[in-house]
């Protein structure tokens, strides 16, 4: 029988400007160092960023950008997608795409490297009142 998983604790994320990416993390997704980490990116690892209220973190370490097969989904109700919504088309330098999926709602938006994210809601009935 295989184990159980709890929970995602970190994504790699590889960016070319640690400083640059993390300027954007925040600003974007609201997400800031973890401070009980920083050592590590004193060498080779990571810096670590979570959000306030995030379970997980975000661990960015600086290499040259690889072509992204991924990308990481993260998940909220109704009237925080709309936030996002609000949020990601001020703060982006691009706007954010929306795609309905008859079941679900998504925003699909990337980092300065190209790194692939989405936002997305299972609250279709709700959403699909404002957003139609």
């Amino acid at each position: 029988m295989t184990p159980n998983l709890t929970a995602v604790d970190h994504i790699h994320v590889y960016v070319k400007n640690r400083p640059a990416a993390e300027a954007w993390y925040h600003r974007v997704l609201g997400f800031t160092r973890v401070k009980q980490f920083e050592f590590w990116a004193d060498s080779s690892g990571p810096l670590m960023l979570a959000g306030a209220s995030s379970p997980f973190k975000i661990a960015l370490f600086e290499r040259p950008g690889e072509k992204c097969h991924s990308t990481i989904a993260f998940a909220t109700g109704a009237q925080d997608f709309l936030a996002w919504k609000t949020h990601l088309t001020a703060t982006l330098d691009h706007l954010p795409e929306l795609d309905d999926h008859e079941l679900s709602w998504s925003l699909y938006f990337h980092d300065p490297e190209g790194n692939p994210y989405e936002i997305t809601s299972y609250e279709y009935d709700e959403l699909a009142e404002h957003l139609r």
